[in-house]
């Protein structure tokens, strides 16, 4: 496959200057906005994702007429939690 650009972008001289002055010993001003980039996409898809899941357990809730109490979910959350502070 054939790789493209991504459009340049246009800035101002202190916001250029102030993600220069983070970048890491060697690292290049667009290594930089291309891994910035990758994260966005990858936190972007996370969310769309979470936010599916969401709206499928909703609608199953509502199909189904069963929902769990705060108390059930704060629970279980904490034993998600403790079982993974165990395993560290």
């Amino acid at each position: 496959m054939k790789s493209s650009t991504i459009p340049s972008l246009r800035v101002t001289p202190q916001f250029r200057h102030d993600a220069e002055s983070v970048l890491h010993e060697g690292e290049s001003l667009s290594a930089f906005v291309e891994t910035s980039l990758r994260e966005q996409i990858e936190r972007r898809k996370t969310q769309r994702e979470f936010i599916a899941r969401g709206l499928a357990a909703r609608e199953a809730a509502k199909s189904s007429g069963r929902y769990a109490s705060k108390d059930e979910v704060m629970g279980s959350l904490r034993s998600i939690l403790n079982a993974q502070r165990e395993k560290e």
